[in-house]
Protein backbone atom coordinates (compact mmCIF):
# COMPACT_ATOMS: atom_id res chain seq x y z
CA UNK A 1 0.00 0.00 0.00
CA UNK A 2 1.15 3.32 -1.09
CA UNK A 3 1.57 5.97 1.61
CA UNK A 4 0.05 8.91 1.11
CA UNK A 5 1.71 12.43 1.97
CA UNK A 6 -0.02 15.81 2.44
CA UNK A 7 0.88 19.35 1.42
CA UNK A 8 0.60 22.18 3.58
CA UNK A 9 2.55 25.83 2.78
CA UNK A 10 1.96 28.87 3.61
CA UNK A 11 2.72 29.70 0.13
CA UNK A 12 -0.58 29.26 -0.74
CA UNK A 13 -4.01 29.73 1.20
CA UNK A 14 -4.48 27.26 3.57
CA UNK A 15 -7.09 24.45 3.13
CA UNK A 16 -11.00 25.52 4.88
CA UNK A 17 -12.47 22.17 5.00
CA UNK A 18 -11.76 18.48 5.05
CA UNK A 19 -9.14 18.62 2.29
CA UNK A 20 -5.22 19.18 1.89
CA UNK A 21 -3.75 21.68 -0.34
CA UNK A 22 -2.33 18.67 -2.02
CA UNK A 23 -1.91 14.91 -2.16
CA UNK A 24 1.85 13.02 -2.57
CA UNK A 25 1.50 9.51 -3.40
CA UNK A 26 3.74 7.35 -5.68
CA UNK A 27 5.47 9.94 -7.61
CA UNK A 28 2.32 11.92 -8.18
CA UNK A 29 1.25 15.30 -6.89
CA UNK A 30 -2.88 15.86 -7.16
CA UNK A 31 -3.55 19.48 -6.36
CA UNK A 32 -6.89 21.00 -5.09
CA UNK A 33 -8.18 23.77 -7.08
CA UNK A 34 -6.87 26.92 -6.17
CA UNK A 35 -8.44 30.31 -6.26
CA UNK A 36 -7.29 34.01 -5.97
CA UNK A 37 -6.60 33.86 -2.50
CA UNK A 38 -4.00 36.25 -1.62
CA UNK A 39 -1.97 33.56 1.26
CA UNK A 40 -0.90 36.78 3.36
CA UNK A 41 -4.44 37.50 4.31
CA UNK A 42 -6.78 35.06 2.60
CA UNK A 43 -8.24 37.97 0.69
CA UNK A 44 -9.41 37.76 -3.16
CA UNK A 45 -7.35 39.19 -5.30
CA UNK A 46 -8.75 42.03 -8.48
CA UNK A 47 -12.12 41.53 -9.91
CA UNK A 48 -10.05 41.14 -12.92
CA UNK A 49 -9.69 37.36 -15.01
CA UNK A 50 -6.19 38.10 -15.75
CA UNK A 51 -4.91 39.40 -11.99
CA UNK A 52 -7.09 35.99 -10.44
CA UNK A 53 -5.31 34.13 -12.89
CA UNK A 54 -1.83 35.74 -12.10
CA UNK A 55 -2.83 34.74 -8.70
CA UNK A 56 -3.95 31.40 -8.91
CA UNK A 57 -1.02 29.96 -10.87
CA UNK A 58 1.18 31.84 -8.25
CA UNK A 59 -0.79 29.51 -6.22
CA UNK A 60 -0.20 26.47 -7.97
CA UNK A 61 3.17 27.11 -7.77
CA UNK A 62 3.60 27.67 -4.51
CA UNK A 63 1.98 23.97 -3.79
CA UNK A 64 3.93 22.37 -6.27
CA UNK A 65 7.06 23.42 -5.06
CA UNK A 66 6.27 22.11 -1.34
CA UNK A 67 5.31 19.04 -2.95
CA UNK A 68 8.35 18.60 -4.90
CA UNK A 69 6.94 19.37 -7.99
CA UNK A 70 7.13 22.41 -10.66
CA UNK A 71 4.66 23.48 -13.18
CA UNK A 72 7.79 22.29 -15.33
CA UNK A 73 6.48 18.99 -13.80
CA UNK A 74 2.51 19.32 -14.96
CA UNK A 75 1.01 16.42 -16.82
CA UNK A 76 -3.27 17.65 -16.54
CA UNK A 77 -5.17 21.11 -15.47
CA UNK A 78 -8.78 21.77 -15.16
CA UNK A 79 -9.56 25.32 -15.08
CA UNK A 80 -13.23 26.04 -14.34
CA UNK A 81 -14.50 29.92 -15.20
CA UNK A 82 -17.48 31.10 -14.14
CA UNK A 83 -17.47 33.19 -17.90
CA UNK A 84 -16.39 31.00 -20.99
CA UNK A 85 -16.06 35.17 -22.13
CA UNK A 86 -13.03 35.16 -19.89
CA UNK A 87 -11.05 32.47 -21.50
CA UNK A 88 -8.91 34.25 -23.73
CA UNK A 89 -7.18 36.71 -20.96
CA UNK A 90 -6.73 33.67 -18.46
CA UNK A 91 -5.15 31.68 -21.46
CA UNK A 92 -2.74 34.49 -21.74
CA UNK A 93 -1.53 34.61 -18.57
CA UNK A 94 -2.24 30.51 -17.71
CA UNK A 95 0.57 30.34 -21.09
CA UNK A 96 3.07 32.89 -19.80
CA UNK A 97 3.41 30.94 -16.38
CA UNK A 98 3.54 27.62 -18.19
CA UNK A 99 6.10 28.61 -20.52
CA UNK A 100 7.03 26.30 -23.51
CA UNK A 101 5.55 23.78 -21.22
CA UNK A 102 2.10 22.27 -22.55
CA UNK A 103 0.16 20.22 -20.40
CA UNK A 104 -2.99 18.29 -21.08
CA UNK A 105 -5.84 20.88 -20.06
CA UNK A 106 -10.15 20.68 -19.44
CA UNK A 107 -11.91 24.39 -19.22
CA UNK A 108 -15.11 23.97 -18.12
CA UNK A 109 -17.57 26.38 -17.27
CA UNK A 110 -19.02 26.75 -13.59
CA UNK A 111 -22.23 28.46 -12.31
CA UNK A 112 -20.30 29.70 -9.55
CA UNK A 113 -17.11 29.49 -7.79
CA UNK A 114 -16.24 30.54 -3.89
CA UNK A 115 -16.00 33.96 -2.59
CA UNK A 116 -17.12 35.25 -6.22
CA UNK A 117 -13.68 34.51 -7.70
CA UNK A 118 -14.02 34.33 -11.65
CA UNK A 119 -11.80 30.86 -11.90
CA UNK A 120 -10.14 27.98 -10.09
CA UNK A 121 -7.51 25.97 -11.23
CA UNK A 122 -6.54 22.28 -10.30
CA UNK A 123 -3.37 19.99 -11.71
CA UNK A 124 -1.64 16.80 -11.35
CA UNK A 125 2.16 16.55 -11.28
CA UNK A 126 5.26 14.54 -11.01
CA UNK A 127 7.45 15.06 -8.66
CA UNK A 128 11.06 15.78 -9.60
CA UNK A 129 13.62 13.06 -10.08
Amino acid sequence: MSLLETVDTDGAPHAVGPYSQAVVVDGWVFCSGQIALDPADGAVVGGDVSLQTDQVMKNLAAVLQAAGASLATVVKTTVFLVDMADFAAMNEVYSRHFGDHRPARATVAVAGLPMGVRLEIECVARVRR
